[in-house]
């Protein structure tokens, strides 16, 4: 199990919580005013999207409930709260076409439901949910029931639902066994689901969640694959809550060494639940293939992938639509297995830099018994990166 009792995208809240705050809310997942790696210089390979962001591929809407409210000492089904839910549509949440999907579990002390059907079937069927470990089956639930009273789901008599709904632990920060995602906080997260621009750090599902000792949370960002590789677009988003701080290299620089921290952990721990997008034309098993990548992409970062960490990705392909609802032979496009390395790059590239955007976009955060995660210092990032002749101009 989980080493739990260790010291171990639409609502937006960026800063951090001061004595006698108290938020709850939802609102667009538009752009922010915060800053992004790229902004402070660092430097990353590929070409992102318009927006960096998973909603670069055509069709992609996240949507975001943040709940943080409360503060001072742990009183459990009271507070402090800080916790939300994240909604994915890979074709928007009006939209009732299944796309095909691949998962992959790096390191499985973690929970994705509806991963067995994914990979029976080769179907992702609605939204991917994210939010904390112990809200998995309200939100689960929540997911089957809103697709019934809206439509969203396939016309059948014998319709059934098997919703994907993945998890990281929050209870650092949050008062997790107080239960306090409710049905219409997952509602509000599926309505609120928009393409363009999205929040990042401490919002949604990662509202209370940590990474590498610093402040975590929801990072996003995208790759444009050149004209000769297809123009296809790989979009990334993460809620990432895993690492230890001496770990952590940002752009190849041993940041975890340079910028002194505040222990919170005494071993690597987790978990990152990864969410990859993409309009190249891909079956279940290439998808699955993407999904591994994953992988390199946390490798980069410093990831080991502990014992106590569930590492879970899934990703989904937006082409072929119809497929999932063909009731006679249909006729799908395929890319060639050979053609697929500069997926596997795009998809390296872009999960390091969504991991980054997360922290960069991160308040620092005082939650449960006052209990203070910090965020990752910005000077102090950009003077490491430049004693490493790392820094790039700001973009």
């Amino acid at each position: 199990m989980r080493r739990r009792f260790k010291v171990f995208l639409i609502a937006f809240f960026l800063g951090g919580i001061s004595a006698g705050a108290a938020l709850a809310q939802s609102s667009p997942s538009r752009g922010t005013s915060a800053p992004r790696a790229r902004d402070l210089g660092v430097p990353f390979e590929g070409t992102p999207g318009p927006w960096n962001a998973i909603t670069d591929v055509k069709g992609v809407e996240v949507g975001f409930r943040t709940i943080i409210s409360g503060e001072g000492k742990l009183k459990v089904g009271v507070g402090p709260v800080r916790t939300g839910v994240t909604a994915i549509f890979p074709r928007g949440k009006v939209a009732v076409d299944p796309v095909f999907a691949g998962w992959f579990t790096e390191n499985g002390n973690g929970e994705m439901t509806g991963t067995t059907w994914v990979q029976e079937s080769g179907f992702l069927y609605g939204p991917v949910m994210i939010t904390n470990t112990h809200s998995v089956g309200v939100v689960r639930d929540t997911v089957i029931q809103y697709q019934l009273e809206h439509g969203a789901h396939i016309p059948e008599a014998d319709w059934w639902s098997l919703p994907v709904v993945a998890e990281t632990w929050d209870g650092w920060l949050n008062d997790i066994d107080g239960f306090h995602v409710k049905p219409q906080d997952a509602i509000d997260a599926m309505e609120s689901a928009k393409s363009g621009p999205v929040a990042e750090g401490n919002v949604g599902g990662g509202t209370g969640m940590i990474c590498f000792e610093w402040k975590g949370g929801t990072g996003t960002a995208s790759r444009v694959l050149p004209a000769e590789e297809g123009e296809y677009t790989v979009g990334v988003l993460v809620q990432c809550n895993f690492g230890t701080h001496h770990l952590l290299r940002i752009a190849g620089v041993p940041v975890g060494y340079e910028i002194p921290g505040k222990p919170i952990w005494t071993a690597d721990t987790g978990s990152i639940i990864v969410v990859v997008a993409t309009n190249a034309p891909l079956l279940p098993n290439q998808l699955k293939r993407i999904a591994k990548r994953v992988t390199l992409g946390l490798g980069r970062l410093g990831s080991i992938s502990g014992d106590g960490s569930g590492d879970i990705f899934i990703a989904f392909s937006t082409a072929n639509p119809g497929a999932g609802l063909a009731k006679k032979p249909f006729p799908v496009e395929m890319l060639p297995n050979d053609q697929m390395d500069a997926l596997f790059e795009a998809t390296v590239q872009a999960t390091e830099e969504a991991v980054v955007n997360a922290m960069i976009a991160a308040k620092t955060m005082t939650g449960a018994n006052g209990r203070v995660v910090e965020a990752l210092p910005h000077d102090e990032l950009r003077a490491v990166l430049k004693k490493y002749n790392r820094l790039a101009e700001p973009k």
